[in-house]
């Protein structure tokens, strides 16, 4: 370590970037081991996806007391839960607990949109540029940015010419928006859309939604957590958590450890009916073994939960519709419904098909098609994010010798662990690109505390460097790749393969998650800890 940057003036010992459960959970552990930190926050208060998703009907599709933070008991005994799949402002109220219960709020600052991040080889720092203009210093940057933060409009005409109300899922008006007698659009059925349109259409006027695709959706079937349910929760939490840290993806679910065809008919069916009318993912992460790897096992899966919309929608033409005939069950995320095939059983609500009657433009009265035009008050736009990739590429973010990260990425998406990336030290990213998915909280416990693990090692040991080495990226990503073989997922076009049609260069599938277990993931990051981060370049 030479003078100059032993010496360096810093503004902060680290800075985290996002104030959701992972930048929270980072502040915290950073803080606990002496560092001097600040959290910059583009919104107006905590909460990361659950201050921006203020749509209605928006909740957990994970178990709301799986999806908590573990790291305290304390909290853990004093927060009770009232469903079962907590909806959007029980959960932003709830983070707001955290926050103020861990005093984080005085080392956050709000409404302030990082837009740079530049690193000084020379000092080993990062400096932070915001909307505002100003500049802050860190030794580390730490990103909690989302995988799914930054929305996407549909590439149509005349978006901008619709004279009624109109916005996206992701940026909900923070004040309430009325419904009642309003001819009101969706465009887009995926997860979020699934939960408006079912919300949205007990109250509208008339209702239209425009399917580009249709998604395999499965009944949430929720319920209120009564105060006794509640204490035998709070009294399981230590398994509860356990039991998550074993299975595939940190849902409370097991995948079952027969084939479905090692089985006869009607147990196979029995099992399924069984799952269907569970609450959560069992249908998706604890069902038979092979019903995402094994393209038969697929199809007969698909078939059941096909027969289960045309038994719940009248018109069986719609019912087709909302059938999906490019992917299988379970291929991409399932969305978890409460009614919604139902919804479209109503008299005002009507579905529009534009793979067969196209959206034309949209224009100052509402919506054109190939087939007719429409007029309405109100345009809900749920057309997803640019993910996993978005939130990095809208930063400035450059790394050594004035590497760009976005055009590293564009070149070859890589990462280490899905923690670090070469040519950028001293960056960190919480759930980047190529980390583990699942019951993200589970995940983002984990790494954060990996993270803060690294950079106390490096402190005790005055180090103020590190970065993964390209053999250390190119391991990793084999690694990702050999976890990865036999899954029908990787086969299919969705935003976890980088598709999205509505963005420019991202119509071709890339390997940008990590798709192993929990268990082989965390094997191997417990293995750099082991070899004491030979993988690293650190001085």
């Amino acid at each position: 370590m030479t003078q100059s940057n032993q010496n360096v003036s810093l503004d902060y010992d680290a800075i985290v970037v996002g104030a959701g459960i992972a930048g929270l959970y980072q502040l915290y552990k950073l803080r606990e081991i002496g560092m001097k930190v600040r959290l910059f926050e583009a919104g107006t208060g905590v909460g990361g996806t659950w201050y921006w998703n203020r749509y209605p009907g928006a909740r957990f599709d994970s178990e709301s007391y799986s999806y908590a933070y573990s790291f305290s008991e304390e909290l853990l005994e004093e927060w009770d839960w009232s469903e079962h799949f907590a909806s959007q402002p029980e959960i932003l109220r709830y983070l707001q607990h955290v926050a103020s219960k861990f005093d984080l709020i005085k080392d956050i600052q709000f409404s302030s949109d990082v837009q740079s991040a530049r690193y000084n080889e020379d000092t080993r720092t990062w400096e932070i540029g915001l909307q505002d203009g100003s500049v802050h210093r860190s030794r580390f940057l730490i990103t909690g940015i989302g995988l799914l933060s930054q929305p996407v409009l549909p590439k149509i005409e005349g978006i901008e010419s619709f004279e009624g109300e109109s916005f996206h899922t992701s940026r909900w008006p923070h004040s309430p928006v009325n419904f009642a007698g309003k001819k009101v659009a969706v465009v887009g059925t995926g997860a979020s859309g699934v939960q408006v349109i079912q919300e949205i259409s007990k109250e509208v006027g008339n209702l239209t939604v425009f399917q580009r695709r249709p998604n395999w959706c499965a009944p949430l079937h929720n319920s209120i957590i009564k105060s006794d349910e509640m204490r035998t929760i709070r009294s399981g939490y230590k398994e509860m958590f356990e039991r998550c840290d074993q299975t595939l993806a940190g849902f409370l679910h097991t995948v079952d450890p027969r084939g479905t065809f090692e089985v006869t008919e009607e147990e196979r069916y029995a099992f399924w009916e069984h799952l269907y009318a569970s609450k959560g993912f069992g249908i998706w992460q604890g069902n038979f073994k092979d019903v995402l790897t094994n393209t038969e096992a697929n199809v007969a899966m698909s078939d059941f939960i096909a027969n289960k919309i045309r038994e719940r929608v009248h018109d069986q033409e719609v019912a087709e519709k909302l059938i999906p005939k490019d992917h299988g069950f379970g291929t991409r995320r399932v969305p978890l419904e409460t009614q919604y095939y139902e919804s479209y059983n109503q008299s005002n609500v009507e579905l529009i098909d534009i793979s067969e009657t196209p959206i034309e433009k949209i224009t100052s009265k509402g919506i054109s098609t190939t087939d007719r035009e429409f007029e309405f008050d109100l345009i809900i736009y749920a057309t997803g994010f640019n993910a996993i990739l978005g939130s990095y590429d809208r930063i400035d973010i450059e790394g050594v010798n004035g590497r760009k990260l976005k055009d590293q990425w564009r070149d070859e998406l890589s990462t280490f662990l899905g923690l670090q990336i070469n040519n950028f030290p001293n960056l960190f990213m919480i759930l980047g690109p190529h980390a583990l998915l699942g019951n993200n909280p589970r995940s983002i416990e984990y790494n954060v505390e990996w993270i803060t693990n690294l950079i106390q090692y490096m402190n005790e040991r005055y180090l103020t460097r590190a970065e993964a080495t390209r053999e250390a990226v190119d391991s990793w990503y084999q690694y990702v790749l050999e976890q990865g073989e036999g899954l029908l997922s990787n086969q299919v076009d969705s935003w976890m393969t980088g598709i999205n049609s509505n963005l420019e260069g991202r119509q071709k599938r890339i390997i940008a998650r990590y798709s192993g277990s929990q268990y082989s993931y965390r094997k191997r990051c417990n293995e750099v800890v082991t070899s004491e981060y030979a993988e690293l370049n650190l001085m």
